[in-house]
């Protein structure tokens, strides 16, 4: 089955008011190649004024997470994803790694936001991935199918029908280190093996894509891999120019 490559953009906590306006001022005057999907997870704070400004560009807007609590409620400085949806976020990353690691958001924690997420009426981008040891302790497919194995087991296969699952390989992001299109292939491979044994339509339907260090000049090569279907992208989609190649990478 063919499935439509997506570039997602997280910016982490980068940007400006400025910035976002001057992205999408960009990301106008270039349209998108046919044939791709876009889109960009800016701070919250610039969400809105992201979603106002490329209307009509065709590039969506997502949130970088969600609170693991349903709104509303007494849960100060979080945001719901029923706000993101309200401000016309179309999708949320959840499980990033860094979400993991540096607040200690568990495999039940992504679970639950992933949950509220598609409650909410988002496309979760759920992200799962193995750091640098590991990996070298030949525990890669563990993590994962832990990591995974909890959404499926808490909401069964039929949830993954409108998701996006992202690999990011800790030990890849950010640190200028890629993994071969061989490796991300492999993953990406057992990873769409792991929903295919439950159901092999949603498996070839399910768009897999990569994050750890994409960037326009090692994306085609990726993006040539038969399971990886996009990437979810750091640094490089700061800039509108860069996050544009990417789009024409495929």
């Amino acid at each position: 089955m063919a499935r439509k490559p997506l570039i997602a953009g997280n910016w982490k906590m980068h940007g400006s008011r400025a910035h976002t306006a001057s992205f999408a001022d960009a990301v106008a005057a270039q349209p998108l190649p046919d044939g791709i999907d876009a889109l960009i997870c800016p701070p919250f704070v610039h969400l809105a004024d992201l979603v106002a400004r490329l209307a009509g560009t065709g590039v969506q807007v997502g949130g970088q997470n969600v609170c693991d609590k349903g709104g509303p409620g007494a849960y100060t400085g979080e945001v719901s994803a029923g706000m993101l949806a309200d401000c016309g976020a179309t999708h949320a990353i959840v499980g990033h790694s860094e979400r993991r690691a540096l607040y200690g958001e568990d495999d039940d924690v992504v679970s639950e936001k992933f949950a509220l997420a598609r409650d909410a009426g988002l496309v979760p981008v759920l992200c799962v991935g193995e750091t640098l040891a590991e990996r070298e302790a030949d525990q890669t497919e563990n993590v994962l199918r832990r990591q995974l194995g909890t959404v499926l087991g808490d909401h069964g296969v039929a949830a993954f029908a409108d998701v996006v699952l992202a690999y990011e390989p800790v030990w890849a992001i950010g640190t200028g280190h890629t993994a071969t299109p061989a490796q991300a292939q492999a993953v990406h491979a057992f990873l769409r093996a792991q929903i295919a044994a439950e159901d092999a339509t949603i498996a070839s339907a399910l768009r897999i894509v990569y994050g750890g260090s994409v960037k326009p000049d090692n994306a085609a090569d990726l993006l040539a891999c038969e399971d990886v279907d996009g990437g979810l992208v750091g640094g490089a989609s700061l800039e509108a120019d860069s996050f544009l190649a990417l789009c024409r990478a495929n």
